[in-house]
């Protein structure tokens, strides 16, 4: 990653278009810092049109011969790609800790799903094999899947090296040319991405990294030479983005917030819920979509609250808990703590105020149990994107499931019990596109597809897994005849 000034690390970034890093011409400029300790890690241009026209231009040109390379021969650059990610996991983990505020464990764990991720992106030509029948005596139908074109995806700053991997491989492995504008706040992961496509063997062209703000991707939505648009972030901007996009008659898929309900129930094993719950709230600095957000406690289960506290206080802000994104995040989070607590929620594990010794620029929040929450609180209702869990008592377990139907998101929900059949009631109602059994965070392993329901998720499909096949290609049907003898019938 070419650096060119000495006021922070990494210098003023680049867009990178055709194979190659390119200079903004935009004289407009973010800065990078780390969560960590506050340090000036880049500044990041924000581009203008005229380059994402050319990063539009260069994919355009690259898509026709890639597109018709057999796909048994494309997916031979993620082979060499999930090497080159497996040879620079340290590099690749440490890049993402220093830009998003992760601990190196977590970091490393984001490197190895991007790993696996692209592995299964390497299976695809034994699941898009399409369909051929013999319909009628010497006529024959043919399905094939086909690329849409030239693909963007717009990606998030929680997680800078997977959640752009869940677009990468499985779209440029099925024929399309891709646009990526990373977040912000986090650029530098996706442009040492580029660099080991590049190594791998991706043609110039097939992958561009456009950055900016709100306005390139404004751009993105409506530009005539982008075929679809993926989007993963919060639910407000991903309506917007699913509305602009799809008016530009454009394939969109937006993936929003969430707010995940664990209903704990009082046979729930308790030490294994206890760390589960705790691993939910707190890993990531509580910075992802599948987070628990709130506990449902339904009964007498204040001996587990009591482990989930316990568990609580041992998770430690610079040691085992990392930060959160940057000081508005920071405040934010701290600011829905202290609503509750003034509307009367009781405070059991307080997080905020928190500042690492040696680390006093960086943006930490501690672990925070809220118990006695009532539904109708923001801490509640709103995701709050922090290491903090709400606690909601109820009597049944069908107010439980009241409770979590009436969140307008459905990402996940989570029942912990040793009843089968309780756990199959919950799977049976949660409004939810991934429901867990005594799993904290119920993220489906590759093959299965993510993807959540209602306000955390606009658009058809799932962005990964096999049911991401049909969001980034189209069906190609043909039907041929070689026999005139056969004569004509009502199939021909």
């Amino acid at each position: 990653m070419p650096a060119v000034t000495t006021e922070s690390k990494y210098g003023i970034l680049k867009n990178y278009i055709n194979g190659g890093f390119v200079t903004s011409s935009s004289g407009r400029s973010l800065p990078v810092h780390s969560p960590l300790d506050g340090s000036r890690l880049a500044e990041m241009p924000c581009a203008t049109t005229a380059e994402l026209d050319a990063a539009v231009t260069a994919a355009r040109a690259a898509f026709p011969r890639w597109s018709r390379t057999p796909v048994k021969e494309r997916v031979q650059v993620f082979f060499r790609y999930k090497y080159l990610l497996e040879q620079h996991l340290d590099e690749l983990a440490d890049l993402v800790s220093e830009e998003n505020g992760k601990t190196r464990g977590e970091a490393v764990a984001e490197i190895e799903k991007c790993i696996e991720l692209t592995e299964f992106a390497t299976a695809l030509p034994q699941l898009i094999g399409g369909e051929v029948l013999e319909v009628s005596k010497g006529v024959e139908c043919r399905v094939e899947h086909v690329a849409l074109g030239v693909v963007a995806s717009v990606v998030p700053f929680n997680f800078p090296a997977m959640v752009p991997n869940w677009t990468i491989p499985n779209a440029i492995a099925l024929g399309n040319c891709m646009i990526i504008k990373p977040s912000e706040k986090v650029p530098l992961s996706v442009a040492r991405l580029a660099l080991l496509l590049k190594e791998a063997g991706l043609p110039d062209g097939v992958f561009n990294i456009i950055n900016g703000d709100s306005a390139i991707v404004e751009a993105i939505c409506d530009h005539p030479g982008i075929d679809a648009v993926s989007f993963v972030g919060s639910t407000r901007v991903a309506k917007l983005v699913y509305q602009r996009a799809t008016h530009h008659l454009k394939r969109c898929l937006a993936l929003g917030g969430a707010k995940n309900h664990l209903l704990v129930l009082p046979d729930a094993q308790p030490e294994m819920t206890a760390q589960n719950v705790a691993a939910s709230m707190s890993g990531c600095a509580g910075q992802r979509c599948m987070a628990a957000s709130a506990m449902v406690a339904v009964g007498p289960v204040d001996p587990i609250i009591d482990r989930i506290c316990a568990e609580a206080r041992r998770i430690v802000p610079g040691q085992n808990l990392g930060a959160v994104i940057d000081k508005t995040a920071k405040d934010r989070i701290e600011r829905y703590i202290t609503e509750a607590e003034r509307q009367g929620a009781k405070i059991l594990v307080d997080g905020r105020g928190y500042t690492v010794p040696g680390k006093e620029g960086g943006t930490y929040v501690g672990p925070t149990v809220i118990d006695y929450v009532k539904p109708d609180m923001a801490v509640a209702k709103e995701e709050i994107f922090g290491p903090v869990i709400s606690i909601l008592r109820v009597d049944t377990l069908d107010e439980a499931i009241a409770i979590e139907n009436a969140s307008p998101y459905g990402n996940a929900a989570s029942v912990f019990t040793q009843n089968g059949a309780f756990a199959r009631y919950v799977i049976d109602r949660a409004s939810a596109g991934m429901v867990g059994v005594n799993v904290g965070v119920p993220v489906p392993r590759e093959p299965f597809s993510f993807g959540g329901w209602n306000e955390s998720k606009f658009g058809v499909g799932d962005i990964t897994g096999k049911s991401s096949i049909e969001f980034w290609t189209r069906l190609k049907k043909s039907t041929t005849k070689w026999n005139p003898e056969a004569g004509i019938n009502w199939m021909s």
